[in-house]
């Protein structure tokens, strides 16, 4: 059953097109992984998938509702590409923050606050404030909050940037489970290997969807040895 479905989207800066009439569908326990050069039009995918811009053609549905719909935004997690934190705050005073915001009860809160700070290597580090902390930390209290909610869907724009390779593969360890128990997962992403962890990728250039599929139908299509070397074809 597709979760998310973007249908036909065209969105325009001025005269400028930033999406091109963009069609695709995740699945509930799939990784969407969306793949490109910057500046082909990702992260406004990303936004308007979220319902944080407006479109000019065309709709986007999660769970078959129209996009934007507050009553949503429990179901969705969302990590940017600049984090948006309370530096004068501690990381534990951030994540408690935006807890009460979703609505989590203290012992749930507790527990996701657990959960999420161990899997992004935090704990030693919540009572830290945030201004002291590195630009990979911040990063990885990003993530924490993306899914301090126990989402259905997560949204994730450039997650790993900054951030050491065995966390990175630890972080890709916990995203697989996270499908595996009915989570609907969409990246961005620059780094080809974990292109290649995505059960679909979508190679988008110049806001258009240029070809869709498993990273093997891919390389197939373009009749290259990598995800990498096709990246490199329009980078």
């Amino acid at each position: 059953m597709a979760v998310v479905k973007v249908e036909n989207v065209k969105k325009s800066y001025s005269k400028t097109v930033i999406l091109d009439h963009i069609t695709l569908e995740v699945e509930s326990s799939q990784i969407l992984g969306l793949i490109g050069p910057s500046g082909a039009g990702k992260t406004t995918l990303v936004k308007v998938i979220l319902g944080m811009e407006k479109v000019d053609e065309g709709n986007v549905e999660i769970f078959n509702t129209k996009i934007p719909n507050l009553k949503l935004l429990d179901s969705i997690g969302y990590m940017a590409q600049s984090d948006a934190l309370y530096e004068e705050l501690t990381g534990r005073e951030n994540l408690e923050f935006f807890g009460k915001i979703y609505g989590l009860k203290k012992d749930k809160l507790r527990e996701r606050i657990e959960y999420t700070s161990a899997l992004v290597d935090l704990k030693e580090h919540l009572n830290k404030r945030v201004s002291k902390y590195s630009g990979g930390m911040k990063r990885r209290l990003s993530l924490a909050l993306a899914l301090l909610q126990d989402p259905k869907v997560l949204v994730l724009d450039e997650p790993t940037v900054g951030i050491d390779p065995k966390l990175r593969y630890s972080i890709w360890q916990e995203l697989k489970k996270l499908k595996e128990s009915g989570k609907t997962i969409i990246v961005t992403t620059h780094v080809m290997d974990e292109a290649e962890k995505c059960d679909k990728l979508a190679l988008i250039n110049n806001g258009k969807v240029l070809a869709m599929g498993s990273s093997e139908k891919l390389k197939e299509e373009f009749k290259a040895a990598s995800i990498e070397e096709i990246f490199l074809m329009y980078n």
